[in-house]
């Protein structure tokens, strides 16, 4: 069933959200403001029952001044530095369940899990802004004068940040560290790259966040992007605003910070999923210069992808063996 474009129109699509015209110095600005917060951070143990790894929950002040939770699995036996991986939740949701990165530190990962603000995790959202939140987070901050108060942009830094502190951890490797997630995860994995340019593998699975504008104009109120439908419909009914608010997300659409990534990407899309349409996905594929590879899975959806799992622990592994 095709839901979307053809593959071969997928392979040249560039997207159709607009980048702002200051859009870098806006990202510069945002990692200087990153660059002047401490690289500090509370650890509590948590008692887990496994024999391979030990588990901790770890929290940082992020931009802005909010708390940010984290889970942390590493290693109990660990004679020397190792590779560390960063896991990035889907939307709504939270770090997930420790089993989920007990594999990975058995293997002799240092895994760093992130809550984002004011989803289903710890972490806290104490942004104010101005305008609706109706239905979801992508519209936050978006009525506000200041693109500063977008809520993704608060997200998209905390990754660094997070990136910064499991980079500077006893243990691990900063020249030896992985990105991971999907849908929202996915679209974080790739951010985080693109904004710390030590990140050496980068998995996404069909991620969310990209090339606003494409997702709107197919059957939206059916995607992830519904609540962009639904802002428009409330706030925006003739659509006097249409322009302005495209540009200002494409402060934080993916697609406009895919070229800046410099780590080896395995990108995985599904060529049925109505929630994060592949021509979305493939406005920020196409724009990747670094080393890449498409994984497609053609007659599935935003679902469980059988083998997958398989197929990422390989490429991850191989920063086992990178000294």
């Amino acid at each position: 069933m095709q839901i979307d474009m053809s593959m071969a129109e997928l392979g040249s699509y560039k997207g159709t959200n607009p980048k702002p015209f200051d859009f870098a110095e806006y990202w510069d600005k945002g990692i200087k403001e990153l660059n002047e917060l401490s690289l500090t951070y509370e650890v509590e143990r948590f008692d887990y029952p496994s024999m391979m790894a030990e588990c901790f929950h770890v929290y940082f002040i992020g931009v802005g001044g909010a708390r940010v939770h984290c889970q942390l699995v590493r290693p109990k036996q660990q004679s020397d530095k190792g590779p560390g991986l960063l896991w990035f939740h889907g939307y709504h949701g939270n770090s997930g369940d420790w089993i989920d990165k007990v594999a990975y530190a058995a293997e002799g990962f240092t895994v760093l899990a992130m809550d984002c603000r004011g989803q289903g995790g710890l972490s806290e959202d104490n942004l104010q802004v101005k305008g609706s939140t109706l239905k979801g987070h992508i519209i936050r901050g978006l009525e506000d004068d200041d693109p500063e108060k977008l809520y993704y942009r608060h997200v998209f830094l905390d990754t660094v940040q997070a990136a910064r502190i499991l980079m500077s951890m006893d243990g691990v490797d900063p020249e030896r560290i992985g990105t991971y997630g999907a849908s929202q995860g996915g679209a974080l994995s790739i951010v985080c790259s693109a904004l710390e340019p030590r990140i050496k593998k980068t998995v996404a699975i069909y991620p969310f966040l990209s090339d606003y504008r494409r997702a709107w104009e197919m059957d939206i109120t059916h995607s992830a992007y519904e609540e962009i439908h639904y802002f428009f419909k409330l706030r925006d009914p003739n659509h006097r605003r249409e322009k302005e608010f495209w540009n200002k997300l494409g402060y934080i659409d993916i697609q406009h910070l895919a070229d800046r990534i410099q780590a080896e990407v395995m990108w995985v899309t599904a060529m049925e999923d109505q929630i994060c349409p592949p021509s979305t996905q493939f406005a920020a594929f196409n724009k990747i210069v670094s080393p890449k590879d498409m994984v497609v899975f053609y007659e599935y959806g935003h679902d469980y992808l059988p083998t997958l799992g398989d197929k990422v622990y390989p490429f991850f592994a191989e920063l086992l063996n990178r000294k």
